[in-house]
């Protein structure tokens, strides 16, 4: 077969031709995500200790650093009235935190000429820590010493576990954006 002819072309690059993104998978992967991640904390027994990090908060934050301008800035208020009904904080301590955290976010985006990975994840440790101190002292508890440093494993590992969370929204990011073969 000669190089320029059109047949060995449509196999090299005809799996590509006449495709399109899927408008429903686009948009609705990165919410069902979230949703996902503010449910699955309930399903791990029960412990002593906050060690289970607040994985909606972190898919939030991953799909928002990994992926920026994807979320509009008030995607916090629905996304954290949802992980209000499941993270055992008082209601709308979420709905606050995430609006409050999407702006933070957004006005990171707006003062930073560039950003690398490693702004990300301080970013996503400075924002981290200041949801769990919230919610450590908004939770109705008594806030002592003691209570403070039962937090520092919960806050460690979820500052660990975001690159984790960043890979998998670099995944999932890749699944949404396949392209279907048009009908």
């Amino acid at each position: 077969m000669e190089r320029n002819d059109p047949r060995s072309r449509s196999d090299a690059y005809g799996s590509r031709i006449n495709r399109s993104h899927s408008p429903l998978l686009a948009n609705f992967v990165p919410w069902a995500s979230i949703v996902l991640a503010s449910i699955l904390p309930i399903f791990p027994v029960a412990t002593a200790l906050p060690i289970v990090p607040p994985l909606g908060l972190l898919m939030l934050l991953a799909w928002r650093l990994v992926r920026p301008g994807l979320l509009p800035v008030w995607a916090g208020m629905p996304l954290g009235l949802f992980d209000d009904l499941y993270n055992g904080q008082p209601f709308g301590f979420a709905i606050l935190t995430w609006s409050m955290i999407m702006l933070a976010v957004e006005l990171i985006d707006t003062r930073l000429p560039w950003r690398t990975f490693w702004q990300d994840w301080f970013s996503a440790g400075i924002l981290i820590f200041g949801y769990l101190g919230a919610g450590w002292l908004l939770s109705g508890g008594q806030p002592t010493v003691h209570s403070l440093i039962a937090l520092v494993p919960q806050l460690v590992l979820t500052i660990l576990l975001f690159p984790i969370a960043a890979r998998l929204v670099a995944t999932l990011d890749r699944f949404r954006l396949t392209r279907w073969r048009a009908v």
